[in-house]
């Protein structure tokens, strides 16, 4: 375990308790790196997209497999 996470007391923390501080510093980092307005703009398209064409999706695993096909390459 990393110096910093004893100085801070970290791990005294239970493993849920470390979760759930992880989860806490990531909505963190959301909060102070604002959204701007091209990537609203994207999210919309995406989510806009993806409402219009429920199923044209891909599965994880179909998905995991290519990544590994490419990388095996």
């Amino acid at each position: 375990m990393s110096s910093s996470l004893k100085t801070l007391g970290i791990e005294r923390l239970t493993v849920e308790e470390r979760i759930s501080l992880a989860e806490e510093i990531w909505d963190s980092l959301a909060e102070a790196t604002p959204l701007t307005e091209a990537r609203r703009l994207e999210l919309d398209r995406r989510l806009e997209d993806h409402e219009s064409n429920p199923d044209d999706v891909v599965p994880w695993e179909t998905v995991k497999a290519s990544i590994a096909t490419r990388l095996e390459r």
